[in-house]
């Protein structure tokens, strides 16, 4: 299976996108594809046999248009949508507005263009003026068809139909007034055409351009790295492109540049700004050994260092990638807006023609019947509808990954609020994982030099925060045969023909051994140390004591969820004794310890029947449970973001991000559903008002004054949704 993300122009609502989705997931080799209308993106899921030219063409068998491969470089660098032919038709629309409507406003008439005095010049003009305006919104007829022709009805249906109906209608009447019948340019509706298809192109301007606001965020991921590098090059600097690094190259940061490239420094020493990965301003000193990300800001150094990662490889790419997927996966509540978009301009072609048809048949002639249908047709617009949900999913993920948190599944972004547990591991989750050895202790006859000789000699095979404390010994490491990690129990690898265990408790248990440390177990357990036994031969020859300081934040963290009433439990594979200091100092509910990976993951699943679950976990080491849970949540160094198993990644490893994470999701879902609601609302309302039932009342509405109210429901959306950016900067600190 292969994954792309394309590019789809000419969508216009969320019928749109639901109707490529439709139609790209009946074709053979199409697995899933998903389309975000606000992004203009689809990700797609395809077999081998296809090609990128083919999913294209499935694309425009549906009626739109794709350029092919999403180009997050070039999108960044596109300006914004030109309007200089909006303003020259906005010119033409007033002067078309005054002529055809200054008599019902009591304006002064231009005598040559009186419907009175000069009938059939009026006649004309508006005709030539509907010609030119229909010829502006071809784009709009042209979808509004193909539409129609794949029964996949949308917002331009609905357009196309008022528009053209009033055309028609109009021409008939005028050919009538050329015939001699001078009552028939009561009825010419040409206005109607052209204001409609001038108010429907501003509100796609108006919304084009907060589609760009909303996507902003995205945007400034995008142009963190520099477009150029500082290549050292037989002891000379050379200033290249991007493009032309290769890995392995050695590329020169001065203080106040900008890591061009994924890499790991060789020389010099440095702090670095890498607020753009962690939402916080907190500097990183960097030397010799360390990996930088492409992007980070050198403040105060010189560094010269490797290549490692380059182009689509680099960590920025893999951030932007798994945010745009992320913004392109449909939320449930999205896929509910989705289907009431498929049934609803159907349903409102129905309505139009019922009311057309009623006005007939009870007398009113049809002028009136037309004038109604049109509106009708012109006012129900599911634009609304479908911007509810997807553009404050993607201006929730900008923010999200503004401050250091990595969204990759918006589902789970609207799922998190509904959290009333979190689980969190110990080791370097609630505790920092920088572990130290306090205490070595060895059989008679064995030196403490051996026992650690050989206990790092497996650890630094393995993946496991412990693993780090023994780093100052890993230049010391024997060679390692046979390794095997045990889940959940420890180390296993044959040394100098000898089997060698390391690990908890568990490893005596096991193997039925004798545990001859009883005595300085037990003081090692009272002062919170975890406990490493090392076993040879099935012999115990050490017990090596390790501790780890507890995050300065944890214990505020946790007072914040329970005053979000959210359960806590530490789920540790450490002993029970110092599970239950830590959780003890962190103020934690509830300590299950002692417990394998296997065991994790078989308590969330059976936590996951009764609560809504968030797993806070370590990354790759705490997969399955974090794959199990209903939100997992990973402190991860940023340079392993795509081994990374959680769906929410905190690039800073900061507890705070937490319940900040949480307070976005509580207000993304809010938002959308006050997006859902004005979307409704407006429907509600307009579309009786348009049948005409509220004329009694005095209260009407006609084609044109419907295409201004279609246009405002929109922007009503927008603007609510891109609250969103302003509410993270009243309340993301409290």
């Amino acid at each position: 299976m292969k994954k792309v993300i394309l590019k789809i122009e000419g969508m216009s609502c969320s019928a749109c996108s639901s109707s490529i989705e439709h139609y790209l997931k009946k074709q053979k080799g199409v697995y899933d594809a998903s389309v975000n209308l606000v992004m203009a993106l689809g990700t797609i899921t395809y077999e081998d046999n296809l090609t990128i030219e083919d999913l294209v063409r499935f694309v425009r068998e549906a009626g739109y248009d794709s350029p092919g491969v999403y180009d997050e470089k070039a999108e960044a660098k596109k300006g914004k949508k030109k309007t200089k032919s909006l303003i020259v038709f906005g010119i033409l629309a007033l002067f078309v507005f005054y002529i055809s409507m200054a008599h019902m406003l009591g304006l002064p008439e231009i005598p040559i263009f009186s419907m009175h005095y000069h009938p059939k010049i009026y006649g004309v003009t508006l005709l030539c003026f509907a010609i030119i305006f229909l010829y502006y919104g071809r784009d709009i007829i042209k979808k509004g068809f193909q539409s129609f022709i794949h029964a996949s009805f949308n917002m331009d249906t609905l357009v196309s139909i008022g528009v053209l109906a009033s055309f028609l209608y109009s021409l008939y009447h005028l050919i009538q007034l050329f015939l001699g019948q001078g009552v028939a340019v009561e009825h010419l509706y040409f206005e109607s055409c052209v204001m409609v298809i001038f108010f429907v192109k501003l509100g796609r301007v108006i919304d084009s351009n907060s589609k760009e606001k909303a996507k902003d965020a995205i945007k400034e991921l995008v142009q963190i790295t520099p477009d150029k590098a500082l290549l050292k090059k037989e002891n000379e600097e050379v200033e290249t492109t991007i493009d032309e690094v290769k890995i392995g190259d050695t590329l020169i940061c001065k203080p106040g540049m900008k890591i061009a490239v994924d890499g790991v420094i060789t020389k010099g020493e440095s702090h670095l700004n890498v607020a753009f990965i962690t939402g916080e301003s907190a500097l990183e000193k960097k030397s010799s050994g360390d990996k930088v990300i492409a992007g980070s800001i050198n403040v105060d150094g010189y560094l010269e260092y490797e290549a490692l990662k380059i182009g689509r490889d680099s960590t920025i790419s893999e951030i932007v990638r798994l945010v745009m997927e992320s913004v392109n996966t449909k939320a449930p509540i999205a896929r509910v807006a989705d289907q009431v978009s498929r049934i609803f301009v159907p349903v409102i072609i129905g309505i139009a023609i019922l009311t057309f048809l009623g006005y007939i048949t009870l007398g009113y002639g049809i002028s009136e019947g037309f004038t109604h249908f049109v509106t009708v047709l012109v006012v129900a617009c599911p634009c609304a509808l479908g911007l509810a949900t997807p553009l404050a999913i993607v201006i929730s993920n900008g923010v999200c990954a503004k401050h250091g948190i990595l969204v990759k599944n918006s589902t789970v972004l609207e799922n998190a609020y509904k959290v009333n547990t979190v689980v969190f591991d110990k080791t370097g989750t609630l505790t920092y994982g920088n572990l130290q050895i306090t205490k070595v202790i060895t059989k008679k006859g064995v030196t403490k030099e051996y026992v650690l000789r050989v206990t790092s000699s497996l650890e630094k095979k393995s993946t496991h925060p412990i693993a780090a404390s023994f780093k100052e010994y890993f230049s010391l490491v024997e060679p390692v045969n046979n390794f095997k990690n045990i889940a959940g129990v420890g180390l296993k690898g044959t040394i100098h023909d000898k089997t060698v265990f390391v690990g908890s408790a568990k490893l005596l248990s096991r193997f039925h051994l004798k545990n001859p440390f009883q005595k300085e177990e037990e003081k090692l357990l009272k002062g919170q140390n975890s406990l490493v036994y090392v076993v040879e031969d099935k012999e115990v020859i050490g017990l090596i004591g390790i501790r780890d300081a507890i995050r300065k934040e944890a214990k505020q963290v946790v007072n914040e969820l329970h005053t979000r009433h959210i359960d806590t439990v530490m789920l540790s594979g450490d002993n029970e004794i110092t599970a239950n200091f830590i959780a003890k100092e962190c103020q934690i509910d509830s300590v299950i310890a002692g417990v394998s990976p296997q065991e994790k993951t078989a308590y969330i699943k059976k936590l996951k029947k009764e609560k809504t679950v968030m797993m806070v976990g370590d990354g790759i080491n705490d997969a399955p449970s974090l794959a199990s849970s209903d939100v997992g949540v990973s402190l991860h160094g940023a340079t392993d973001i795509a081994a990374d198993s959680a769906e929410v990644i905190l690039m800073q490893e900061n507890l705070e991000k937490i319940p900040e994470f949480l307070r976005i999701s509580k207000r993304t879902v809010r938002n959308i559903k006050q997006n859902l609601f004005w979307a409704f609302f407006y429907n509600i309302c307009m579309i009786p008002i348009a049948i005409g039932a509220l004329e009694p009342w005095g209260i009407t509405l006609n084609p044109m004054i419907a295409s201004i109210a279609m246009m405002l429901s929109s922007f009503t959306v927008i603007l609510n949704a891109l609250r969103l950016k302003k509410e993270k900067r009243k309340k993301m600190n409290q």
